[in-house]
């Protein structure tokens, strides 16, 4: 098993450090975040350690998306919220702070001010046409 001494997610993931610990299976602990975006918010560790999506194992990669779909369906229920955010960063740049794998799962109730936030644009027939130029 690949795991990173130095990484704080693989000791959390592999209970070296206690968690809230919502599920566990032998490749994933999924836990309540410390600093969660709001009430339940959840993270999908894996136990061995990938920095990012790019490094992931494929499969692995697909079973944490199944993971997430299993724990929003009955978390949604347990908390009684009215939908989820699913988000995973890779890199820096798109605000991954801690540089091992992991999936946010955050509940979100109507009006309640939890934001993501992006500033939306209209895509331009030159944007659309430079990246699907580059796409293919």
């Amino acid at each position: 098993m690949m795991k990173d001494e130095n990484c704080i997610f693989c000791k959390l993931a592999n209970g070296d450090i206690p968690t809230a610990t919502v599920y566990e299976d032998e490749d994933f602990r999924v836990i309540l975040d410390a600093n969660p975006a709001a009430k339940g918010h959840a993270l999908i560790l894996p136990k061995e350690h990938y920095a990012n999506l790019y490094e992931i194992d494929d499969e692995l990669a697909g079973k944490s998306m199944i993971l997430a779909k299993k724990m929003i369906t009955k978390l949604t229920k347990t908390l009684g919220c009215d939908g989820y955010n699913i988000v995973q960063n890779n890199g820096e740049a798109a605000g991954q702070t801690v540089f091992h794998y992991h999936v946010h799962m955050i509940p979100r109730h109507k009006d309640d001010k939890v934001g993501l936030g992006w500033t939306m644009h209209e895509l331009t027939e030159e944007e659309k046409e430079d990246v699907l130029s580059k796409i293919k």
